[in-house]
């Protein structure tokens, strides 16, 4: 029955875009966690009245953000080529995408995290500074568990965001469904193929949505 209503999909093929979009789908978000954090917690501390008050450095790190945060996906890694050839040896594939989704991501989440640490109460800050605390303390114990609930939110946004630019990806050789359902349904008119590749990116959107709202209801103690 599934046969005649989808005569053109073929299911091994399909799987293995799945496993493509989740795999550079986990890695991307992986490393935008952690470069998210990275930048975004720069960017509050290097602010005027935090505690690394530098505005030279605050003034870079804000212009990396928001060139990288402003450059359209489709161009971001078409512009990437040269790097990511370099880099990865290719322009094909799933880990050829890796570069680009994570150079696209990080920046959004860093703007993210940075509104999610200057939500925090000053005067927490403040107690914990009172009370001797180091700067490297007041992230651990402070900055980084006041915020956590905005931080998840934000990376499953960011999470939400990264499967739509792998299907981007997927238009240009990176592989994965986006690739599925451009080479299969797209160009040869399988418009089934392009249906169900539609139908599985949904629902990894959904299950990606479902888990962090979970966790962050989970973790939210206000």
């Amino acid at each position: 029955m599934l046969a005649n209503l989808l005569p053109n999909v073929q299911w091994e093929k399909m799987w293995a875009a799945t496993v493509e979009t989740l795999y550079m789908t986990g890695m991307a978000v992986a490393a935008t966690f952690v470069l998210g954090i990275v930048l975004g917690l720069l960017l509050f501390l290097t602010a005027k009245g935090n505690l690394w008050e530098n505005r030279f450095v605050n003034t870079v790190i804000a212009a990396f953000v928001n060139i990288f945060r402003s450059i359209p996906f489709i161009i971001l890694i078409i512009l990437l080529i040269p790097f990511t050839t370099w880099l990865v040896g290719t322009m094909l594939g799933a880990n050829a995408a890796l570069p680009a989704l994570i150079i696209g991501a990080a920046p959004f989440y860093a703007r993210m995290v940075e509104i999610a640490l200057r939500e925090i109460d000053k005067g927490v800050i403040e107690a914990a500074q009172a009370m001797g605390a180091s700067t490297w303390t007041i992230i651990w114990k402070v900055l980084l568990p006041e915020s956590l609930p905005a931080l998840v939110s934000g990376i499953t946004v960011t999470a939400v965001s990264l499967v739509s630019y792998t299907a981007m990806a997927g238009a240009i050789g990176a592989g994965g469904l986006g690739n599925l359902a451009y080479l299969e349904g797209f160009q040869r008119n399988h418009n089934d193929v392009t249906f169900v590749a539609t139908v599985l990116v949904l629902v990894i959107v959904f299950v990606i949505q479902l888990i962090g709202d979970v966790v962050t209801s989970k973790i939210d103690k206000r």
